[in-house]
């Protein structure tokens, strides 16, 4: 049972880091606890995506007339939404099991723990246990949702992510701790589908890691369709004795008590590392997370980590490149690092939420001088006939040299475009390149040239 990798954990990092070092030669195995696929594709990223776009389709039906369409009355039944996105999970971990087959990747179900002498533990469903050796033993173990002290799970009535995604009945309220992407994705959905829904958010903006005007415009958005938000508000204690949730928030004007069915913490993640034999291996961790160097090597040669559980950026698109930088270095290849200041982040709310890069406050703090430019979708003419208009894209550019700096949108479809973006500022494109990039009529990513334009006082359309 001698391997060339051994990769622990399933989910994007881990799963695609074992593609990768299957397809340049390795004897490859990974080992998972629960589903192929992992949190983000069994309890996250992809489920949360299926309900929210149940959420749409029930949205545009009640919303008929708005298109010239007969006036149609929708109705669901709450398991049968529930139903499809765990369908839509569990066809993406089939996906999976037949990669590894076609890859010749050895699955290995068990819970692992590493040992000294790059040698790994698995114990199965049945207790027994099986040691493993590798030459290269790649931690991959995730994260799951972070407890706070005063805000225990209980999974009935207050709860995680995991829990949010199939609830067996639809709550009439619900209470949100935290307005991260997680946050205001199940907001969303559970407010479309008709439960009262308020979010309680300790920092002044939700969605806080972006530019304050999306931010801002994001609040105004959600608000309107029913959500009601609480900024600058944080939940202290929480009674579980009664039917539902009594909730103590502390705001600046004092504490007040909400009630709801159902609270759900969003309020981020805390790494996977307990118990998967750190510890005894000599491995160096720091608040949380393991520590590695730029190619993703922990403090013990041949032991690595890659995704939520290092000190990065804990998106699935984030450890899917770490694993594969990871394993190409292993080989010997001429590796590029990852530019952490260029990955996108996106947040599938309605309207959506996509950035890169730095936001108008950060540009200046690093002391820029910056052209911003601003399109609102409202004068796109795509966005117009869509019945899409809510939103705007804004870029920012350094005034010398015409480096794209941050790229910030909000709207339907912007987590679509926001590559865009991306691949630009990584050929280190100016903004007159994006200007005279001739983008397609109509299109809603006419939006992004359009934002360009106005950063330079060129812009047509407003």
């Amino acid at each position: 049972m001698n391997y060339d990798i051994i990769v622990i954990g399933s989910g994007p990092g881990g799963y695609v880091t074992a593609i990768r070092a299957a397809q340049l030669g390795f004897k490859t195995a990974i080992i998972e606890k629960e589903n192929l696929g992992g949190i983000c594709l069994n309890w996250g990223c992809i489920p949360t995506k299926a309900l929210l776009k149940s959420a749409q389709v029930f949205h545009y039906i009640n919303h008929a007339e708005d298109y010239g369409l007969n006036k149609v009355e929708a109705s669901f039944e709450f398991p049968n939404v529930i139903q499809r996105s765990r369908g839509v999970a569990s066809k993406m971990s089939k996906g999976i099991e037949f990669l590894m087959k076609k890859n010749k990747i050895d699955v290995i179900l068990g819970t692992a723990k590493v040992q000294k002498g790059k040698k790994v533990s698995v114990t199965d469903k049945d207790g027994k246990v099986t040691e493993y050796s590798g030459t290269n033993i790649i931690l991959a173990t995730g994260a799951r949702s972070r407890e706070l002290p005063n805000l225990p799970q209980d999974g009935k009535k207050v709860i995680g992510y995991r829990q949010a995604l199939s609830l067996p009945e639809q709550p009439k309220s619900m209470i949100v701790v935290g307005s991260g992407a997680i946050g205001v994705e199940f907001a969303d959905f559970y407010n479309t589908m008709g439960t009262k829904v308020t979010v309680v958010e300790f920092l002044p903006n939700i969605v806080p890691v972006e530019d304050e005007e999306i931010s801002k415009h994001l609040e105004k958005s959600l608000k309107k369709t029913g959500i009601e938000i609480m900024t600058n508000a944080s939940v202290e204690s929480v009674d579980t004795s009664g039917n539902g949730v009594k909730a103590t928030v502390k705001t600046e004007k004092g504490n007040i008590t909400l009630e709801a069915d159902i609270l759900l913490s969003a309020v981020g993640i805390a790494a996977n590392i307990e118990n998967i034999g750190l510890e005894e291996v000599g491995i160096q961790t720091d608040k949380g997370r393991v520590l590695v160097n730029e190619w993703y090597e922990t403090s013990v040669p041949g032991y690595y980590a890659i995704g939520d559980i290092i000190p990065t950026q804990a998106l699935a698109h984030v450890a899917s490149a770490e694993g594969i930088t990871c394993v190409e270095k292993i080989k010997g290849m001429h590796v590029e690092k990852i530019d952490y200041g260029n990955i996108p982040g996106c947040t599938y709310c309605h309207p959506e939420v996509a950035s890169v890069g730095l936001t108008e406050k950060q540009a200046k703090e690093k002391g820029y001088e910056i052209k911003v430019g601003k399109f609102p979708l409202s004068a796109s003419g795509k966005a117009t006939a869509n019945g899409n208009t809510d939103g705007f894209i804004k870029v920012i550019f350094d005034a010398k040299y015409g480096e794209w700096l941050g790229c910030h949108m909000i709207g339907e479809g912007v987590t679509d475009m926001v590559a865009e973006a991306v691949v630009a500022r990584k050929l280190e494109t100016t903004g007159h390149e994006i200007i005279k990039s001739i983008h397609p009529h109509p299109t809603v990513s006419e939006a992004i040239m359009e934002a360009a334009a106005a950063a330079y006082g060129e812009v047509i359309h407003i």
